[in-house]
């Protein structure tokens, strides 16, 4: 048996993260966005679908570019916050306490209490209905050093405490239960004594 919905965004869990945007640091702003995703990884590429109505829309589309900030368990808050309230009529940055910072290249500032910044420039803007895509080309990714491995020179995403988004809640991601390709790895031989 199954229940039957209306077409819907069931796709769950998603990413909750928060996208950061501008040019000056009067006009930074964050928005909480959950339609994102990777798109291509040669060359790489992400996007984020906006509503044209909300303040960051026409702030990204003058601008041509924007920052993805991953979020964690410490930036769950700001980012719920974030999600609700609109740029045009608070300062998102000094309200939650978060930390612009400029980046050459970019207009947009990261968030520097995200344990990871990944540096967007718009290539495409699609209108789909509710939201318009923005496709962007991904120029940089920002580590928070306290997240490397200093053996592996890798990031520890696990140990960084990230959140997402499930049908109207955030959820800490779970724990590891396999590695890509572990289905298919050949086991080991037990050794005989």
């Amino acid at each position: 048996m199954r229940t039957i919905f209306k077409p819907g965004t069931m796709l769950y869990p998603i990413p909750a993260v928060m996208v950061s945007c501008g040019n000056a640091t009067d006009g930074y702003n964050i928005i909480t966005i959950a339609w994102t995703g990777t798109i291509c990884s040669d060359p790489a590429m992400c996007y984020i679908s906006v509503r044209p109505n909300r303040y960051s829309h026409d702030i990204i589309k003058q601008n041509g570019d924007f920052f993805i900030n991953l979020v964690n368990r410490d930036l769950a808050q700001a980012a719920d916050w974030c999600g609700v309230k609109s740029g045009r009529d608070v300062n998102k940055f000094q309200a939650m306490h978060l930390t612009p910072v400029h980046f050459d290249g970019m207009n947009a500032p990261y968030i520097k209490e995200s344990p990871l910044s990944i540096a967007c420039k718009v290539q495409q803007i699609i209108e789909l209905g509710s939201h318009d895509m923005f496709i962007a080309q991904v120029t940089h990714v920002l580590a928070d050093n306290q997240y490397m491995d200093p053996r592996t020179d890798k990031f520890r995403l696990e140990d960084a405490d990230l959140i997402a988004y499930n049908h109207g809640s955030y959820c800490l991601l779970g724990k590891k239960i396999g590695k890509f390709g572990w289905s298919v790895e050949k086991k080991k031989k037990a050794k005989k004594s």
